[in-house]
């Protein structure tokens, strides 16, 4: 069974992803938004795709405020991460922020908040699943 890591400062969010993806996609799910814990589980390969949230709130790298675009930045500047395809989470989807987020982090897809259409998020997701 494939892993999603929810990275999202939001427990209703997290909680709602969690439950499309397990019902709707047959997927295991994980859930942190402690940055030192999501490195170690892309390290051991403990998920094979990441959900990112752009802009956590509480997410805090050695010292340092992060947010989820410097969070996937650091795994894809990392070879032993770099192929973990990350997908950014946002609410912050205006015009053009799809593009400069995908730039600036060098993530694998962006998917805006509020997710409507379950379906097409769970297809989004299994686009981009790493094949077995």
């Amino acid at each position: 069974m494939k892993t999603v890591l929810i990275v999202e400062d939001d427990p209703i969010n997290a909680r709602v992803f969690s439950k499309i993806l397990t019902k709707r996609g047959g997927l295991a799910v994980k859930h942190t938004e402690d940055v030192e814990e999501v490195i170690q589980i892309a390290k051991a390969q403990e998920a094979d795709i990441i959900l990112m949230d752009v802009s956590l709130a509480h997410s805090v790298y050695q010292g340092k405020p992060v947010d989820g675009i410097k969070i996937t930045q650091m795994l894809k500047e990392n070879p032993q991460t770099a192929s973990l395809p990350i997908i950014l989470v946002t609410a912050h989807a205006m015009e053009g922020h799809r593009e400069t987020f995908l730039k600036q982090s060098g993530a694998d897809g962006y998917i805006s908040k509020p997710v409507v259409d379950h379906q097409a998020f769970v297809d989004e997701i299994m686009a981009l699943l790493p094949k077995s």
